[in-house]
């Protein structure tokens, strides 16, 4: 049974958050302010937080970037704020997925499992590795190393590199992207594949503003090139 902590000081909201989740096999926990969140994320490791961006004492912003921290826990954030730099700005700060209050409960659970997918460990023990000039891909071991550290990922960030590492030298499209990654009713945000994969050139390009292994294919896609 997947744990979700469900973080967000509207308690009656929160509490039909917790009876929708529970009805549909999850167990969940509930918190109403920032600091008891980030214990619970310490203590409970959960398997999806539902972050509300305004808290009462600490922004969800400070919250999320102190799970960050040391945590690659799937975030889908809340917030009443909808404007496009917002959402931005907590996918940047490492949400893995935003949704503007007031929201359908099909979409959030739809949102929640696909959560849950990207945070899950392989199933696969496959040991392949992809090795370019400045990093290796261990699809088997699920992680990334360069100069023989490993780079840490959120797993969204993982998801997106191992789509396209899987299909090295092609073009994936971005609806492809956005519906194995993230799920069907995400296939028009792109501006989430232009956040990770910024993200993921910080992480990974020694030229970040000349990429050499995150291609770009202006409004068509990306490809991996190793």
């Amino acid at each position: 049974m997947s744990r979700v902590l469900v973080v967000d000081d509207d308690r009656p909201l929160a509490r039909a958050l917790a009876i929708n989740l529970r009805a549909h096999g999850y167990e969940v926990q509930l918190a109403h302010d920032g600091r008891t969140a980030l214990t619970e994320v310490a203590r409970t490791h959960p398997a999806v937080v539902v972050l509300d961006l305004g808290l009462p004492d600490l922004d969800g912003i400070e919250v999320l970037a102190g799970i960050r921290g040391w945590s690659a826990v799937p975030v889908i954030v809340l917030s009443a704020r909808s404007t496009s730099g917002e959402k931005v700005d907590a996918l940047d700060a490492g949400a893995d997925d935003y949704v503007t209050k007031p929201f359908g409960m099909d979409e959030l659970l739809a949102r929640v499992r696909a959560a849950v997918r990207r945070g899950a460990p392989p199933a696969s023990e496959d040991v392949n590795q992809v090795v370019t000039d400045d990093f290796t891909v261990d699809l088997g071991a699920h992680r990334v190393l360069r100069d023989g550290e490993t780079v840490r990922l959120t797993p969204t960030e993982w998801s997106l590199l191992e789509l396209l590492v899987r299909h090295s030298g092609k073009l994936v499209p971005q609806k492809q992207m956005l519906t194995e990654v993230w799920g069907p009713v995400y296939e028009t945000e792109t501006h989430y594949l232009r956040v990770y994969l910024a993200q993921l050139r910080r992480k990974l390009e020694p030229d970040p503003a000349h990429p050499r292994y995150l291609i770009t294919e202006p409004g068509v896609g990306y490809r991996f090139e190793p």
